[in-house]
């Protein structure tokens, strides 16, 4: 996986809980889609399920973009690094 630089960002205990329930409920929707495909359910019910897997990617994605402005981003910010804003824009164009 490529990372911009060598940046770390600390999460508390209780962040990095939030996160990990997410990705596991994720990780077992996955399993879910696993199975009926071996059981060949039908189609569209698989897609509904695909979709909810979007979207709890998509949530998952929102948290960690909404705490890293309000942390990284306010941080560097307040440091002067304007570069950042440079960060952002990479980041809101691959959202979209």
């Amino acid at each position: 996986m490529e990372k911009c630089c060598n940046k770390k960002t600390h999460r508390g205990d209780d962040e990095k809980k939030i996160i990990n329930n997410r990705i596991s409920r994720i990780e077992g929707q996955l399993k879910g889609i696993k199975k009926m495909i071996e059981q060949d359910t039908y189609c569209s019910d698989i897609l509904v399920q695909l979709s909810a897997i979007e979207n709890s990617v998509k949530s998952l994605s929102n948290h960690i973009l909404e705490r890293h402005l309000y942390s990284c981003v306010t941080k560097d910010l307040q440091n002067g690094n304007l570069e950042v804003i440079d960060e952002l824009i990479s980041l809101f164009k691959k959202f979209n």
